[in-house]
């Protein structure tokens, strides 16, 4: 009864919280001129002049640009204008407080549900959105979780009214989760060394099990002689077509490793997520087109003879390598440090403008979307923050302007609101 009350009690105490007070912004009406600002193209390096933007796109970018009438003019001089960031491998909008089971839509029961869009749970409404959006990134990919097959991800503009508003691509790619290939002595885990690894190879044999299913079904599909639809493997025919991107979750480098097997023995290059251990093997990625996701960039030694600082140099060693990659910061609250966490890769040795591209272009490039976002080009969307110092940095990073398809989006959160109540406290 107690532990019933204590969850009562915090499913009411978190209704407040469930939606934010902002409301998305307005299809643009008007061109729109930032004039004066330093502009980070990542395609075509730094420019010293204006960026021009109309009906969601942007016109012209340079000096001495011809001004539609009725052209909003914004002095930025001296600010710094980025591509909207991209952040990767996220539950934003499919958890509100872990705490409370009611706001926890990550995952569906079960380990095979390749059926699963990560779109549909989406919550445009939730309160974290404006809290990461404060930070510069103006859209995510949403991530279903799971054991196994956990279904495919989204991307999703962070201005919104719902899911259907915010969607810019659905169902890009199905996430498997490599099984664990290390043997647990936790006080916790209860099954033997043996028990382990005979679970281990049961899961990876599953695998097999559910692409050859899903290839016969696609097979079958293509030519004509399959009747009936099976949401599960439709949510994988892309896969095999070209059309979907595999993600494989996987850090430890003997995951890595089975991971790539498995999927030349599906003649499908992956994309892995995580990549703890990708330093290791950068050669091989690099020789094999494999992109990776490092989701790692504050982390711990993974083990007793690892250098403090491998996570953090991870992004230059791979650069080095030759191995494309983005940067991710997985969850949903941290996420908002995605920008800092690119920067901490500098310090580490990773070149500046690598830095900005993995969390912009690249994004971009491997969700398919590069000729719509990702960098600062005539043609693409205007979707992209002014900020008054270096967006890396967090002494100088600070958005004053946010632009989301030419939508200006207000730069208001919970915790700005409060900020500005409380300074109004009088003594």
């Amino acid at each position: 009864m107690k532990y019933a009350l204590t969850l009562l009690a915090a499913s009411v105490l978190a209704a407040p919280v469930l939606a934010h007070n902002v409301a998305p912004g307005s299809a643009q009406s008007s061109p729109v001129l930032l004039q004066g600002g330093t502009l980070h193209t990542i395609t075509d390096g730094r420019i010293q002049g204006d960026l021009l933007f109309e009906d969601g796109k942007i016109s012209a970018i340079g000096s001495n640009i011809n001004l539609p009438e009725g052209t909003e003019i914004i002095n930025i001089e001296g600010r710094h204008v980025y591509p909207g960031l991209i952040a990767l491998d996220t539950t934003l909008g499919l958890v509100e407080m872990e705490a409370v089971r009611a706001t926890r839509d990550a995952n569906e029961i079960g380990n095979i549900t390749p059926e699963v869009s990560a779109h549909t749970a989406f919550n445009a409404d939730s309160d974290v959105i404006p809290t990461v959006r404060y930070n510069g990134i103006t859209h995510a990919q949403v991530v279903p979780q799971g054991n196994l097959v956990r279904g495919n991800s989204s991307l999703m503009s962070l201005d919104g009214w719902n899911n259907r508003d915010s969607l810019t691509e659905s169902d890009i790619g199905i996430h498997i989760s490599w099984p664990q290939v290390a043997v647990s002595n936790s006080p916790w885990e209860r099954r033997s060394p043996a028990e382990q690894r005979e679970a281990q190879a049961e899961m990876r044999d599953e695998l097999d099990r559910v692409f050859t299913t899903a290839r016969a079904y696609a097979d079958a599909q293509q030519a004509g002689v399959q009747r009936r639809q099976d949401v599960r493997w439709e949510g994988m025919r892309g896969l095999f077509d070209g059309s979907k991107t595999l993600f494989i979750h996987a850090d430890d480098r003997r995951q890595i490793t089975q991971a790539i097997e498995f999927a030349d023995e599906q003649g499908i290059t992956p994309v892995i997520i995580g990549g703890r251990d990708a330093w290791m093997m950068g050669d091989e990625l690099a020789q094999r087109n494999i992109a990776v996701v490092f989701g790692d960039a504050y982390g711990l030694p993974a083990r007793q003879d690892d250098a403090y600082d491998t996570a953090f140099a991870t992004p230059a060693k791979l650069a080095q390598a030759g191995v494309e990659f983005a940067l991710a910061y997985p969850g949903f609250w941290d996420t908002r440090n995605l920008a800092f966490a690119a920067g901490h890769t500098v310090a580490f040795g990773l070149d500046h403008d690598a830095a900005l591209y993995s969390i912009t272009m690249a994004p971009a490039k491997l969700m398919g979307v590069e000729d719509r976002l990702g960098s600062l080009e005539v043609g693409k969307s205007a979707s992209l923050v002014v900020s008054k110092g270096d967006i890396l940095d967090p002494l100088e990073h600070s958005v004053d302007y946010m632009f989301i398809d030419g939508r200006a989006v207000e730069m208001s959160s919970r915790q700005t609101q409060l900020w500005d109540k409380y300074r109004q406290r009088r003594d």
